[in-house]
């Protein structure tokens, strides 16, 4: 999984991702972007957003709440070059 790309849909930012970031959140904040998270682990919801194009994984299936589309960036890493709704 090393050097995948993550496009933000509302900016067009085109971030990098590899095997440093043990979730999708810690490469998001490594570019210095906010994201709103409670838990880390997936319990609660708070850091929802929503894949627009590629796959992600989770090392455990998360606990919240997620409908069709919708990831935790706080447990799950990207499986190749993804898009989200941020």
């Amino acid at each position: 999984m090393a050097g995948n790309l993550i496009i933000l849909r509302a900016t067009g930012a085109r971030l990098q991702c590899d095997d440093t970031h043990p979730t999708l959140l810690a490469a998001l904040e490594s570019h210095n972007l906010c994201v709103e998270y409670q838990c880390r682990e997936g319990y609660c919801g708070s850091c929802r957003t929503r894949l627009l194009k590629g796959e992600v994984c989770y090392a455990e299936q998360p606990l919240a709440f997620l409908q069709e589309g919708e990831i935790l960036p706080c447990c799950c890493k990207a499986k190749g070059d993804i898009e989200i709704e941020m």
